[in-house]
């Protein structure tokens, strides 16, 4: 299956998607930049969109708190910085989030069962509810999807086959009936060798909005 092309919608009915970059527009490089002004200069070499070290996936697992992250990731700045600045450093990488996406998925609901599956962290979370809060309120954010899975809460991540196999159990779902949908192809290829339909979404290109049409055209030709 290719994951540059999207299935056929007739034979979909449950779409998982992620949420930074897809959603909620995500400026990967601004944390390396952040550090950089901090003093590190190899923040790339601990994290980035295709990979990272074990104390950023403890976070996104929610097995360490946030305070000990951060006196962790302190350990890499070669002065004394308040813990503030590194919060701030590492939640520069939070943009916004366009409405027309979520309007996107309210539309999608009518039709097929969403989901939210993010990798994320506390310190992102209460960051980015706030930015979605004050955009067109959190309540309607969240009632967009039948679920929403944040990893530290749940206690496993993508890319991890398993992690797509546990959330399509709990919802009893079948993952050849489910696409699933980030802009990180590591997370694609994973939940693709869990047996889903998995869509590669290449933000250099395109956007969730444009990408979805044959789905929204689908509503309209044939609705629930």
């Amino acid at each position: 299956m290719s994951t540059h092309q999207l299935p056929d919608p007739k034979i979909i009915k449950n779409i998982i998607f992620d949420f930074g970059g897809v959603l909620f527009n995500i400026d990967y490089q601004a944390p390396a930049r952040a550090f950089k002004s901090l003093g590190m200069t190899n923040f790339e070499e601990i994290y980035a969109q295709a990979g990272q070290t074990p104390l950023f996936d403890e976070l996104e697992k929610g097995t360490i708190s946030q305070e000990d992250f951060i006196q962790e990731l302190a350990k890499y700045l070669p002065r004394a910085v308040r813990p503030k600045e590194i919060k701030d450093a590492w939640n520069i990488i939070l943009l916004d989030i366009p409405k027309e996406r979520v309007e996107l998925v309210h539309a999608l609901k009518s039709k097929y069962r969403t989901f939210l599956l993010s990798n994320t962290n506390a310190i992102h979370v209460a960051d980015f509810e706030q930015t979605v809060d004050e955009t067109m309120g959190l309540d309607y954010f969240k009632s967009a999807f039948e679920k929403v899975y944040y990893s530290n809460e749940i206690g496993i991540k993508k890319p991890y086959p398993e992690t797509y196999l546990e959330v399509c159990r709990w919802n009893g779902l079948k993952p050849e009936e489910t696409l699933f949908i980030d802009d990180s192809i590591q997370h694609v290829k994973g939940a693709q060798e869990a047996g889903l339909h998995a869509y590669h979404l290449d933000l250099a290109h395109t956007d969730i909005v444009t990408a979805m049409q044959p789905f929204i055209a689908e509503l309209s030709a044939n609705p629930k």
